[in-house]
């Protein structure tokens, strides 16, 4: 059990804590902080050191904010007047040194959300209206335009770059040093200086439990889906998709990315990388 579970705040002095600010039980707030007066602060969060938080800014239950981290200041659009948009992190999810993560927008959805037991490391940017699932690791240097949504789980390698309205699928992963200009299914992996589909990210579906035979069974899909050219049928993309769809009908994992791929898109979706696929890591 955590010992500071019901104690009241510890706040530095040298931090400035609206008094209209709520506090949770528990909550350490270390020197030179500086917190909101619409900030509300959940049981046993720690604020390090030199960190803002600001706007109507939610931090869950057991969020740690590393050395010079900025949550919920206003957003860098220029289209943003001053209204009460929102900003919201999930319980037990860890910011580390010089992340910036801003609020959203009133011609947006009006709050950026960050889901629970992520990890944002450091020098990475959430622009304003992103939404970021569970289990989300956005590595070293990652920035983000606004209206990005990544799914549950999904991994973004270092010094990626995600432009606006992106969508990412759940455990997809997108490889280090990547420009991201299009959604990327889940499951998917991506590589590239502007970002292509290589395979499915066979790691992670191992590490979680995926059975091999259901990997299998993906691993087919996928192939249906983007033929090697070598093998192409020539079909259109359309007709892959309903071959697919009525061939795998029982897959929920392959039914997800097919969902994925039907849903309205912004961006449309990354280019399949030319030639074979990299699909070493699969069953």
């Amino acid at each position: 059990m955590d010992e500071r579970r019901g104690k009241s705040p510890e706040i530095h002095p040298s931090s400035i804590v609206s008094s209209h600010a709520r506090i949770g039980s528990g909550v350490r707030i270390g020197p030179w902080c500086t917190v909101g007066p619409d900030v509300v602060i959940g049981d046993n969060v720690e604020l390090i050191s030199h960190v803002v938080v600001d706007g109507h800014t939610t931090l869950g239950e057991g969020v740690v904010c590393y050395p010079f981290t900025s949550v919920g200041m206003a957003p860098q659009d220029l289209k943003y007047r001053g209204e009460p948009t929102g900003c919201n992190i999930g319980a037990r999810t860890t910011i580390r040194e010089n992340v910036t993560i801003h609020r959203g927008t009133a011609t947006g959805t009006g709050m950026t959300r960050i889901g629970e037991d992520c990890l944002i490391m450091a020098n990475s940017h959430v622009a304003h209206d992103c939404t970021l699932g569970r289990g989300v690791i956005i590595v070293n240097n990652v920035v983000m335009g606004g209206h990005v949504v990544i799914g549950d789980d999904a991994r973004i390698m270092g010094a990626a770059a995600l432009h606006q309205f992106v969508r990412i699928g759940h455990a997809a992963l997108v490889g280090g040093v990547c420009g991201v200009e299009a959604d990327v299914i889940p499951y998917g992996s991506v590589l590239g200086n502007r970002a292509r589909l290589v395979g499915l990210h066979w790691i992670w579906l191992r590490r979680n439990g995926v059975m091999p035979d259901e990997i299998r069974r993906m691993r087919q899909a996928f192939r249906a889906l983007y033929p090697k050219v070598a093998h192409a049928t020539g079909a259109v993309f359309q007709d892959r998709l309903e071959h697919v769809r009525k061939a795998y009908a029982d897959d929920a994992r392959v039914v997800e990315i097919l969902d994925f791929i039907a849903a309205p898109s912004h961006r449309g979706l990354v280019r399949v990388q030319s030639g074979d696929m990299i699909e070493s890591d699969g069953a």
